[in-house]
């Protein structure tokens, strides 16, 4: 036990089928989010940052400690963005009156992101997040990066290092890129933008 605890799924490990199987739910949460919390809460002592949030520690952090805590809020967020089945296939609101005007379209949108999170080289992550004034802008993030780094919100991201998609897509990164949609809960993305 330490500062952080390794969050509860919102669903079952095998709810996300077939688009992430429960093996790599598995893997993913049970064993790499599980060691990124159990090497950052042995990294805190004596560091200064024992009283942190995780987003404070993102934005101040250097080394092994601001690696740990990156990958901890950004598998955070992930994991609780996705529904086994989501109420509505698209956003709607103010996200969605946002995305029409920053990008032109949902599909503009999800075709952009899509190819961000396809060619970031190596390991990282893509983001939509929102700027100080509700601007819509999608993001690649290398290693344990994070959009509040840069004083962006964030919304909505994809985890492209290969333990987020190996087991089920091997080395097909693209496909599993454009399957995740399957799962988005749009009301968390929402309620992340009304809270920007």
């Amino acid at each position: 036990m330490g500062k952080f605890e390794l969050m509860a799924l919102p669903y079952a490990a095998e709810a996300l089928e077939p688009v992430i199987s429960r093996e790599t739910i598995g893997f993913h949460h049970g064993k790499h989010l599980a060691a990124y919390v159990n090497n950052l809460n042995g990294l805190l002592s004596g560091s200064g940052f024992e009283e942190a949030t995780l987003e404070e520690i993102v934005c101040k952090a250097t080394g092994g400690i601001l690696n740990n805590a990156g990958q901890v809020l950004n598998h955070e967020l992930y994991f609780r963005q996705f529904a086994a089945k989501p109420t509505k296939a698209e956003p709607a609101g103010s996200l969605a009156e946002a995305i029409v005007r920053d990008f032109g379209s949902l599909e503009v949108f999800k075709e952009e992101f899509q190819k961000k999170g396809a060619t970031l080289f190596g390991s990282g992550w893509v983001w939509l997040s929102a700027d100080q004034n509700g601007k819509l802008v999608i993001t690649q993030e290398p290693n344990a990066a994070n959009p509040v780094q840069k004083g962006l919100k964030p919304l909505l991201t994809f985890d492209v290092w290969e333990h987020a998609y190996y087991l089920d897509y091997q080395n097909r990164r693209p496909d599993h890129l454009a399957a995740l949609w399957q799962i988005i809960d749009w009301d968390v993305i929402e309620l992340r933008y009304q809270n920007k």
